[in-house]
């Protein structure tokens, strides 16, 4: 009896090591994946805007005339700008052509609670464009320029079931470049049972949010390289291919 149980369990263990494993997705194939480096603003499939709170400065009204004369600015002012990350400039190439940033410039009439959104668009029509990551996105990655004043970066998602969310990313009072790395919750889902709704886990934008007690008068930040890193064999499956059915090839037998 000793013996007869012993050989089965030596069968069970070579079963055990011996079964292949099928379909069984890689959280090790990491890839790094670049969102925007800003330097092929007339490339990209999108572009950006900003809005802000209702304190922002308006030196015009809405029929063109002037309400502030030190100051006839609209704002939010953006746009690009000439300009790289001294870390990025031994990496990159040198027919690459001129480098960009994307930068934007604010002025609130009162301190307060205070805020402004950067976020793509679509090109031609203006309207709010998002991006859909790629795979299991583990962490956001980007240079932004500070000045120094104590302003809060956050980032916003939105999640593959379609709620949104606001991820504290980085205090900006710092002077200069930095690169600012964000790493997604692990509560956020990235993928989604139903069939209806979004695929994967999409980028809505940047909100920037001042201290109620930091100057309000004059802001500015830039962004460079927005890149982020994802599991992306975490999704596929054996049948990946299979999930959008198309049956107007055939016909019902």
């Amino acid at each position: 009896m000793k013996q007869g149980g012993l050989v089965c369990v030596c069968l069970l263990l070579v079963m055990m090591f011996c079964v292949p494993v099928f379909a069984q997705p890689s959280d090790k194939s990491v890839e790094t994946i670049l969102i925007d480096d800003f330097d092929k603003k007339d490339e990209m499939a999108w572009s950006w805007g900003v809005q802000a709170s209702k304190a922002i400065h308006k030196g015009t009204d809405e029929d063109g005339n002037v309400v502030d004369e030190k100051d006839d600015r609209n704002f939010p002012l953006y746009g690009y700008v000439e300009g790289i990350p001294n870390s990025l400039k031994a990496l990159r190439d040198p027919d690459a052509g001129t480098p960009y940033v994307f930068g934007a410039q604010v002025k609130y009439e009162r301190k307060g609670d205070n805020w402004f959104e950067i976020f793509p668009t679509d090109p031609e029509s203006g309207e709010v464009k998002e991006l859909p990551f790629k795979g299991r996105v583990a962490q956001l990655d980007m240079w932004v320029w500070g000045a120094n004043y104590l302003y809060y970066l956050e980032v916003i998602v939105r999640d593959a079931e379609g709620t949104v969310h606001v991820i504290p990313a980085a205090s900006l009072n710092y002077s200069g470049w930095k690169n600012i790395v964000v790493t997604i919750p692990s509560y956020i889902r990235q993928s989604s049972k139903l069939r209806s709704g979004p695929e994967t886990m999409n980028f809505v934008g940047f909100r920037v949010r001042a201290d109620p007690n930091e100057y309000a008068d004059d802001f500015v930040i830039y962004f460079d390289q927005l890149r982020y890193t994802s599991s992306t064999m975490n999704t596929i499956y054996d049948g990946f291919e299979l999930r959008k059915p198309d049956f107007s090839q055939g016909g019902n037998d």
